[in-house]
Order: C-alpha cells, then structure tokens, then sequence
C-alpha cells in the first residue's frame, strides 16, 4: 500500500509479546502468553522487525507513529531499539517523521539505554500509581517485591539524559479514592504530563475483578483531579484527558481514540508478526492476518477490523439521548463489553458511564470557557 488515498493509522507493537518482570495485579496482558504457549520466550525476530517496519513506512502517513509496548518492550534490550531506529532510517523517505513511545514499567532502564532514548527523541510513557504505600499495593516483582523504589531511580535516569517522558497512572481499587494525594505527589516530584487509566477487569463470571473501580469512584475521582488542577496548574500540567477535550471542544480534533466513532484507528502486532485490531482485544478470533503474509491496505479493507471498528457506533439508545455523546463517544469498547461472556455487547452502557456524566457535568462549563479562549 503506496497511494495517497491510505487511511492514517499507527502502530502498536509488543516486541517481547506478553513478557514481563513484574507481575502487576491488575494486568490484562500477561494472560495473551496462552496465545504463544508453544514457548515462554518471546522475542521479535530481525526479520519480522524489518518487515513491520519497511512495510508501514512505504505507505502514506503524516506521521510515522511506532508504539513499543508489552508486556515489558525494554525486555528486548539496547540492542533491539538501535536496530528500530537503523531501520527507520533505512526505510524512512526524504522528510518523513517518525515518532517512537515506549510504555515500560520502568524498573530496567540503565544509563546507555536512557542516553539512547535522549538522542533519538523517543517518549516513554512510565507507570507510577501514586507514592510508594499506593504504587506497590498492585504493582510487585516476579518475587512479589514493591517496584516503587526502582521506579523513582529510572526516573532520574531518565532526567539525566533529558528523556522525554509521561506519568501513567493506573487508577485501581487501591488509590481510586486518593486522586488529590496522588496528584500532589506528582507535582512535588516535578512530574508535570499524567495520564490517568481506569483498572476495569471482569472474571469468568463475569464479575468485577477486586482490583476494578466503578463509575462513580471514576467521577469522584476525575473532579477531584480536576479541582486541584484548576486552582493554578492550567498553564503548568498537562493532563491528557483535559487536553483531549480542549481539542476536541475548541479544534473538532479527537487526540484520543475513544473520543472516536470507529475503532479503525492503530494495529496491534505481536512478537511472530500477528495483527490485531486493538491493544484489548488481542483474542484469536480478532486475528486479522500476519505481517509476513498480508499488506497494510489488505488489513485495513479486513472484513474482521471494519466489523470490529464499526461496533463503536453500536450504541445504547440511552447514549444517543446523552448530552455528553459527542465527548464521551460511548466510551472504549473495552468498557462495554462486560457482564457473563454471552452477554457482552457493544450495545451496553459503560461500565464507567455514571463517571463520565459526574465528570462532564462538574467540568464542562469550564472547559467550554477554556475552548473560546483558546479559539481567539
């Protein structure tokens, strides 16, 4: 796929699969290792690499977007990521940009793959869920051990080789009611760009998983965060929900994907080169093809990626009459499909919807405020 009539997507790719050191609670990944239990190690190959890479870069995109994540991408070592760059060069045409992220849990990065990271501009996204007492609750070693302490020495490391990088936060049963607490704590740190993630799992039986927050704990949460954000750090934290509305309310642009109507919008590719329509529903029923076998224009055209991404416009008649419809979208399809398996639908309500409405009542008035500023 060459032309210029391509629909823009990314990349998210899990280089070392569903690996990982740690063995975070809430972790929705770590179970996707039954989808490759022929081995326990799991590693991009070269070849595969290649192939991602010469093949995404030779479509047309405004921007060539590669996401690293895991399980633990840092897992695959200095080594892997300098052949991610050589590649892109290599492959890359005249004037073409090319943006790198890593999510990562921190706890591996030393100082040559930080000074890497420095010089090739990438931006990590860096899980951190509060102080040490709120952060090692759900996020432990294999061992069973708090990751905090090495959390905060990979920050450092970070900063002394000017590594651009975000907070991550995932929002659980542990800290959900500690959102001032948490947000203080990041600013006392000097930690000024968050994104804060809702922890919603279900069991077997198709009930919520101890770890999980509900809608209103998601409200409070959000307008607490909010509160403390709209005394005096509108010009100095960047909040990626917040700012995701700001676009949205003053530009029409959607920064976020489940601010979307359809979920065409980013590939997943696994470590052997499989391809699937989205970072929560890597299931071998959603497996769209293999990068060694099928080309990008193949994969978007997929009968299984259009039906998946067209489910989000599936909506609750209750959302339709929802004042908060053009903020909310229905929420991620992750969030809808709940409840015992034969039950899941996109057609349900979110799980958090009930957080979504608390949250756009408290702020939206402000926010509208905020777009027509910005609009002069």
């Amino acid at each position: 796929m060459t032309g210029n009539n391509a629909s823009p997507f990314s990349l998210l790719i899990k280089p070392a699969s569903a690996d990982c050191n740690l063995r975070c609670a809430y972790c929705f990944y770590l179970e996707r290792s039954s989808l490759y239990s022929q081995t326990k190690r799991h590693r991009m190959s070269r070849d595969v690499l290649e192939r991602i890479i010469s093949s995404y870069m030779a479509t047309e995109q405004p921007q060539y977007s590669f996401g690293w994540q895991g399980g633990e991408p840092i897992l695959m070592g200095i080594g892997f990521f300098e052949k991610v760059v050589s590649l892109q060069k290599k492959y890359g045409k005249a004037g073409a940009v090319v943006g790198n992220g890593v999510q990562t849990n921190a706890t591996l990065i030393d100082d040559s793959l930080a000074s890497f990271f420095g010089r090739y501009n990438f931006l990590l996204g860096v899980s951190l869920d509060g102080p040490e007492n709120l952060h090692n609750t759900y996020r432990v070693s294999a061992r069973g051990r708090g990751t905090h302490e090495r959390v905060v020495k990979s920050i450092q490391t970070l900063r002394k080789h000017n590594v651009e990088f975000n907070i991550l936060t995932a929002v659980n049963s542990a800290n959900v009611k500690k959102a001032a607490e948490i947000y203080h704590y990041l600013l006392d740190n000097n930690l000024f760009f968050h994104q804060y993630i809702p922890i919603v799992e279900f069991g077997d039986n198709g009930q919520a998983l101890p770890f999980s927050i509900r809608g209103g704990e998601w409200g409070e949460f959000l307008c607490a965060i909010f509160d403390e954000w709209i005394k005096s750090d509108v010009r100095r934290v960047s909040i990626r929900l917040f700012d995701a509305v700001l676009n949205l309310l003053a530009q029409g642009v959607r920064a976020v994907c489940t601010m979307g109507s359809n979920c065409c919008q980013y590939f997943v590719v696994e470590y052997n080169g499989d391809i699937y329509p989205c970072d929560f529903f890597v299931d071998s029923n959603k497996l769209l093809g293999n990068i060694r076998s099928s080309n990008w224009q193949q994969l978007l055209e997929s009968p299984v990626y259009r039906n998946f991404g067209a489910q989000k416009s599936r909506l609750n008649s209750h959302c339709i009459e929802c004042p908060y419809l053009q903020l909310c979208a229905g929420d991620c399809l992750k969030h809808r499909f709940y409840g015992p398996p034969g039950e899941r639908q996109p057609e349900n309500i979110s799980w958090l919807c009930e957080g979504w409405k608390m949250f756009y009542e408290h702020t939206l008035p402000t926010f509208r405020r905020m777009a027509r500023e910005v609009r002069r």
